[in-house]
């Protein structure tokens, strides 16, 4: 059966979604050579902001969608998304039409492409002496070439039911999350939907509403679904759940749970190369359980199909050599690969301002840490020396934490409130360190842990926005914060599209230089700090884990080690010693390991 869809892709690696804004126009930059971009959905206060940026650089007349009007965020969403695919278009068409003796950006479209059959189909062709020959040669070049897609995200709970204007209450088919799958289904935009951060039932079922979802006469389906997991489970059980709806998974993207930027979703000690194996092996069972389920669906609304559609594989989290990505592509099928946080130093590519910039380039381990900044209660990759972060210490050092909440996207705490409020406000954190500072159940050390804890977390969803309105010089009390992932600690040049494109295929190599784990290894190490910060989270009662948690965590730690072990013949083709020296290493500090809250009472 085949389950592969990314065979006529012409790159084997896609730029994932980053943020609300470092991403927000980047399939402008990167689509007419082919290349895959995921854009947020979450803000569309600067979602219209762009569309009016855009529409005065490309001499575009301009409508505002106004805030506060009916349907507002859903229809920001779909002009936007309308704008962006005629400019894709239209420089598209403008390459594919170029002379190739230009050496202009058809020619760059050819230069960027991974080694294959169209490379070298190129190349035959910059080798023909017979015009003729190579005109056709030409026109046949042509034929193939592909835009990339203009792909966008949903964070499946962020789904608010408080208008973010008047605060009025939203109907169940007006939240957050639901507005922004209607405002990409009733868009122009061939492309996916990529839901993150679990399942939501209501968003779901929602998708049955439009057409565009379901396959047409010949079997192709216009608007396709990617489901970002991070396991079989969650892939077998949310791919079910859609397929009662009739709707397909055309995409499975695996993240790693901690390696990775902005919200990390951490497994209990279960590592990347596990969750990939058993998915390799499990992918076609997957397909055949899933397929009838679907197929009954789809008769149901009088369509039928021959066959299961198409069904991809890719992964991203900490990929950040070329090594790296061809063993995960080759050794796991894999379709393609995710690079993120290494774009971050291309602003050729994302929106990042070159104060941010040079902040990122500079980080490392202390720059870049795993937090607890995000209002959501999930942990957060945030860049420590960021202006939102000197902005929220300085708050706290007035003695005003918190923020003032001026785009209310993450409104959903009711602990003091009627209405919800969002964790990051000045009026929760004030409540919240007040009701602290009443408990009689906990020490000292414990009250400050939980006040560190509760101010800890940021204005996200304002600050993300921070530096591309910046960049496009528009106005904004907003302090820029960045959120990179761990791998940004070790790339520190800021480079083209050319260059790092050429670092990922293996034409060149921006870490040559660095003394740098594989990403394996990286992975592991996180998840043994997270496991060993979780116990002293709960020597802090800011944590309620068992015992039982941290054996099965310390358990699935091993088992992941003696995997690599056991493949590090087929994974690792350069520094395989070394590889294996870095694992019996952190196999001895798991062993060693005593959490502290299982630690015997002194004498």
């Amino acid at each position: 059966m085949n389950v592969s869809a990314a065979s006529t892709d012409p790159h084997l690696f896609h730029i994932p979604v980053m943020g609300t804004g470092f991403t927000i126009d980047t399939c402008l930059k990167v689509a007419r050579y082919g290349i895959h971009s995921v854009i947020s959905l979450g803000d569309d206060e600067l979602i219209e902001r762009v569309r009016k940026y855009h529409c005065a650089q490309h001499g575009l007349p301009y409508e505002e969608v106004a805030g506060g009007s009916d349907g507002y965020r859903a229809r920001r969403i779909t002009a936007y998304l309308n704008q962006l695919d005629r400019l894709v278009k239209a420089q598209f068409d403008a390459v594919r039409q170029q002379p190739f003796e230009s050496r202009e950006d058809i020619s760059r479209y050819f230069d960027l492409l991974p080694d294959g059959e169209l490379k070298s189909r190129y190349r035959k062709m910059t080798e023909e002496l017979d015009p003729v020959r190579k005109d056709q040669l030409q026109i046949e070049l042509r034929q193939f070439m592909k835009p990339g897609r203009i792909d966008v995200n949903i964070m499946t709970k962020v789904d608010g039911s408080i208008d973010h204007h008047d605060n009025h209450p939203l109907e169940s088919d007006e939240t957050d999350a639901l507005t922004g799958l209607k405002g990409f289904a009733e868009s122009c935009v061939e492309s996916s939907v990529i839901f993150s951060a679990g399942m939501n039932p209501r968003l779901y079922g929602a998708i049955a509403n439009y057409p565009d979802f379901f396959p047409d006469s010949s079997g192709c389906i216009k608007k396709r679904v990617t489901l970002k997991v991070s396991d079989y489970r969650s892939a077998e059980i949310q791919g079910r759940f859609l397929a009662k709806k009739g709707i397909w998974v055309s995409e499975w993207r695996f993240e790693s749970g901690l390696n990775c930027g902005g919200h990390a979703f951490a497994t209990q000690g279960i590592l990347m190369g596990p969750i990939l194996e058993e998915f390799k092996n499990r992918r076609v069972e997957l397909v055949e359980k899933i397929y009838p389920v679907y197929e009954t669906a789809l008769a149901k609304t009088g369509r039928q199909i021959t066959g299961p559609p198409m069904s991809g594989f890719t992964v991203q989290g900490g990929v950040g050599t070329h090594a790296e990505h061809d063993a995960i592509l080759n050794h796991f099928d894999v379709d393609a690969t995710g690079w993120g946080s290494s774009f971050l130093l291309v602003p050729e590519v994302v929106r990042i301002d070159e104060k941010h910039l040079e902040k990122v380039r500079v980080a490392g381990e202390n720059e870049i840490k795993l937090t607890r900044s995000s209002p959501l209660g999930i942990q957060f990759w945030n860049l420590q020396t960021s202006d939102s972060e000197a902005s929220r210490h300085e708050r706290i050092a007035e003695g005003n934490a918190g923020s003032k909440c001026p785009h209310k996207f993450l409104k959903f705490n009711t602990e003091f409130t009627a209405k919800p409020i969002c964790r990051s406000s000045t009026v929760y954190q004030t409540l919240k360190i007040d009701e602290i500072s009443g408990r009689d159940d906990l020490n000292e050390e414990q009250k400050a842990a939980h006040i560190k804890e509760t101010t800890e977390r940021a204005c996200i969803c304002h600050d993300l926005s921070a530096a591309a309105l910046k960049v496009m010089n528009l106005a904004t009390t907003a302090k820029e914060a960045i959120c990179v992932g761990p791998n940004g600690r070790f790339f520190d040049k800021v480079s083209t599209l050319r260059e790092m494109v050429d670092h990922i295929y293996g034409r060149i190599d921006l870490l040559k230089e660095k003394k740098r784990p594989h990403m394996f290894v990286n992975e592991l190490k996180l998840y043994i700090e997270n496991m060993a910060e979780e116990a002293e989270r709960v020597r802090l009662k800011l944590s309620d884990q068992s015992s039982e948690y941290f054996e099965e965590y310390k358990l699935n730690l091993m088992k992941g080690i003696e995997y690599y072990r056991e493949q590090a013949d087929q994974l690792i083709i350069k520094g395989r010693e070394r590889f294996l020296e870095q694992l019996d290493a952190l196999a001895n500090e798991i062993d060693a390991m005593v959490l502290p809250m299982f630690a015997p009472n002194p004498a």
